[in-house]
């Protein structure tokens, strides 16, 4: 389908407030920006970067967890009991 301009559809001159093409500088500046921002979702440079970052935040979250567990007296004596049976053979 053929792009019909102002003057095209409506037999008038362009008016002022929009370029040759008939089409308001407005939508121009919104077109190119679309195409812009479509470039961008479709360029995956970074994506590594961000599943790095989410990988170490899982790794930190999960130690805070086993930190707090290991402050626990209840798992500070099951794990001496553990070494103690350890060292002791049996």
């Amino acid at each position: 389908m053929k792009h019909m301009t102002i003057e095209e559809r409506t037999g008038e001159g362009v008016p002022r407030s929009l370029g040759t093409d008939g089409r308001s500088p407005l939508r121009r500046l919104g077109r190119r920006f679309g195409r812009r921002f479509r470039r961008r979702l479709a360029d995956d440079r970074g994506a590594a970067t961000a599943e790095y970052a989410i990988t170490i935040l899982a790794a930190v979250g999960f130690a805070g967890l086993l930190v707090a567990l290991l402050k626990g007296d209840e798992v500070k004596g099951i794990l001496s009991d553990l070494v103690h049976r350890a060292l002791s053979g049996g």
